[in-house]
């Protein structure tokens, strides 16, 4: 990172790239629509590209470029880091005797981190809980190099050093314009968008998802007119508002997000319908870490019961929680 950049720039670029809006996002920082527009033009001259494109009809409205995508990933990435060096050290000074680095992707619904929050442990009391937000790929990868314990993944790809335990069962929507044809149906057939053009998360943003959409597009015979790649779903809703196309996405992102104008409907496929995990290392013998797990995943259990020896024995891995439980909820 050029020393000219500060951690102060990152933010405002992040901040920006998430609300698409200057009004919102200057709102966000707690700073003039005039300071942040400075920060912004400060990155794009010394680095002689830009980030973002303004709409001349509606100066505070922007949409990022291919190099701000790409920018936006990577500041990202360096925030969280910042941010995890920082947590680290306090809690190393405010004297935690245990610690927790744990994943969520963006997509994740804030009932399942609340209770991730919500766990406590006994023999741990001075737990502390450290949250990284990644995309699901950076996840898995996080997990395997040891920067993370435990992560919740919707759809983790297959890896033979991954244990994935599923809770709950995630669906794709589609959020569309209400003026659609098909805008009045209470679930949606991937023929219903056959006409449009699709939005999606980028490839390496969620590789398992896309695939899965692009397979059941080709099993339908359909050839969207053109697949634009997001990486938030701010953008997604944001073009589906702006009358681009239709966009594809997991249902605590769908619903969470919400435009005038715009209508979330359920897709029907039920090829669309993806294991949410918690994921850990095979090799993980921690047992803060496989406690924590059983946990947590007993909240999703379709009944409580008293535990099992399997439950209760500290150095059973997550896939016997996984087993434990039953299938995951909807």
């Amino acid at each position: 990172m050029s020393p000219r950049i500060e951690v102060r720039h990152l933010h405002a670029v992040v901040v920006l790239a998430e609300e698409l809006n200057f009004t919102r996002a200057a709102d966000r920082l707690r700073i003039t629509q005039s300071a942040l527009s400075r920060q912004i033009t400060e990155v794009e001259k010394e680095h002689r590209f830009r980030l973002f494109t303004r709409d001349n009809r509606r100066v505070v409205r922007v949409e990022l470029t291919d190099a701000g995508r790409v920018f936006v990933e990577e500041a990202r990435s360096s925030l969280l880091h910042i941010e995890r060096a920082v947590h680290l050290a306090r809690t190393a000074h405010d004297g935690a005797n245990n610690l927790l680095a744990i994943g969520h992707s963006h997509e994740a619904d804030q009932t399942w981190v609340s209770d991730l929050l919500a766990v406590r442990l006994p023999l741990y009391p001075k737990l502390a809980i450290r949250l990284m937000s990644q995309f699901s790929i950076e996840l898995v990868r996080s997990v395997l190099a040891g920067e993370l314990n435990l992560a919740l993944v919707t759809a983790p790809p297959e890896d033979s050093q991954i244990e994935a335990a599923p809770f709950v069962l995630t669906p794709l929507y589609a959020a569309l314009p209400d003026g659609h044809a098909a805008a009045q149906k209470e679930r949606l057939a991937l023929q219903d968008l056959g006409k449009d053009e699709w939005i999606l998360f980028a490839r390496r943003v969620h590789p398992v998802v896309h695939d899965a959409i692009m397979d059941a597009a080709r099993r339908e015979g359909i050839a969207p007119k053109r697949a634009h790649d997001i990486i938030t779903p701010q953008e997604a809703i944001h073009l589906v508002s702006e009358h681009v196309g239709v966009a594809i996405l997991t249902k605590p992102m769908a619903l969470g997000w919400r435009a005038d104008g715009v209508v979330v409907k359920p897709l029907s496929d039920e090829s669309l319908c993806f294991n949410t995990c918690v994921i850990m290392r095979k090799d993980d013998d921690s047992r803060l870490a496989n406690e924590f797990a059983r946990s947590f995943l007993r909240r999703y259990a379709p009944q409580r019961r008293p535990p099992t020896p399997i439950e209760s024995a500290p150095s059973t891995r997550v896939v016997s929680m996984k087993k434990a439980i039953g299938p995951p909820r909807r």
